[in-house]
């Protein structure tokens, strides 16, 4: 099939990505890490990357959608900045705000913008400042499934809300019949998973039924799970684990955890065809985004409810969430730097190879323009 020969392809890519992006990682977070970071802190020779006075250990947590993004960020930038050793841990959106906020991280990656009550409570850490959002990572939220014998599915914004809500439990359910007419659905149980821990990616796609399928989603949304039923797993990797070990099962998560074979299901829009989850097609949709946040803010509107031919509708963007003003002396330098990093040209480069889209220029400059302003 077209689509499973896709899969394929962008799994080799992206399992090569996460592979060693995961392994640099790995060694950086280990007690021995700290005792190899030694050397120069000046770029090499054929990097842009600018260390500056970045040194130490950088630690941060939050969003898992984003930390195969991280993880390649992670392997090019220490490459570069040999006194710099950065532990993201990936526990989660709702993971990382709160440590945020608690003081315990140098930066916080979520999927969901800063509550006000957040940014309240980020006040008692940043000293004469808030916590921010700045915008780093686009992408699509893939919906994966596992069900033999089919290779490719399309589903609408009302079915997969029946879907998440039990109300839709068998695969040859005449609901997804109807939109797959040439498939040879199973007579099989359906299993959804969804995020046991908080999570931005639960939030931006429950956003996207609540959007697209409202009189089907009836459900408040957030980064904490609320439709009955269904199974659950920790992190965007174990919804992948899930539907990979699991026949029956659907689930959503980032793309780059949409590999090793998987298939994705193609969403049915207001468009003429259904629209497969790739970064291109995400960025259709992303592109519509407009900056809502006040101040060094830069919070993001997304329309989840595109029509152009193309417009992939399930989208999310990563936030990291830093201080304005107030961050700590000791890692206010590497803060800037990896994020000046990771927002340049060549860090917003490595996201397509990681099956992430990069940021529109137009907001990528402010972003810039924000991190070399931090104190």
């Amino acid at each position: 099939m077209k689509l499973q020969r896709k899969n394929r392809l962008r799994a080799l890519s992206l399992g090569a990505v996460a592979v060693t992006g995961a392994l640099t990682l790995s060694a950086c977070g280990s007690d021995a890490a700290g005792t190899g970071s030694t050397g120069d802190s000046t770029a090499s020779a054929n990097s842009n990357i600018d260390c500056g006075d970045a040194k130490g250990q950088l630690l941060a947590d939050g969003s898992s959608a984003q930390k195969n993004a991280i993880d390649a960020w992670v392997k090019q930038y220490q490459s570069a900045c040999r006194d710099v050793v950065i532990n993201y841990k990936g526990g989660g959106s709702g993971a990382g705000i709160t440590a945020f906020t608690q003081g315990q991280v140098a930066f916080a990656g979520s999927d969901s913008a800063l509550k006000p009550e957040e940014i309240e409570a980020s006040k008692k850490i940043c000293s004469g400042g808030q916590g921010i959002d700045l915008p780093m990572v686009a992408g699509p939220i893939a919906v994966g499934f596992n069900v033999p014998g089919v290779d490719d599915l399309a589903l609408d914004a009302k079915t997969l809300a029946l879907i998440f809500d039990s109300k839709i439990t068998n695969w040859n359910d005449k609901a997804i019949a109807e939109l797959n007419p040439d498939a040879k659905l199973p007579d099989l149980r359906i299993q959804a998973f969804h995020r046991s821990d908080e999570s931005g990616t639960t939030d931006n796609f429950t956003k996207y039924l609540s959007a697209a399928a409202p009189d089907q989603w009836k459900y408040e949304g957030g980064k904490a799970w609320q439709a009955k039923g269904g199974q659950s797993a920790q992190g965007s990797s174990g919804l992948a684990q899930g539907v990979k070990s699991t026949e029956g099962a659907i689930a959503y998560f980032e793309l780059s955890y949409a590999k090793d074979g998987m298939n994705t299901v193609d969403i049915k829009t207001g468009a003429a065809d259904p629209v497969e989850a790739t970064v291109e097609n995400a960025t259709k949709a992303i592109s519509e985004a407009k900056v809502v946040g006040t101040g060094k803010d830069l919070a993001l509107e997304l329309n989840y409810t595109p029509q152009a031919e193309g417009a992939y509708p399930i989208t999310l963007v990563t936030y990291e969430i830093v201080c304005d003003k107030g961050n700590k002396a000791e890692t206010l330098p590497a803060t800037k730097s990896f994020l000046a990093y990771i927002a340049s040209e060549d860090g917003q480069a490595l996201l397509s190879e990681a099956g992430y889209a990069p940021m529109p220029e137009e907001i990528l400059t402010k972003v810039r323009k924000t991190v070399s302003e931090l104190s």
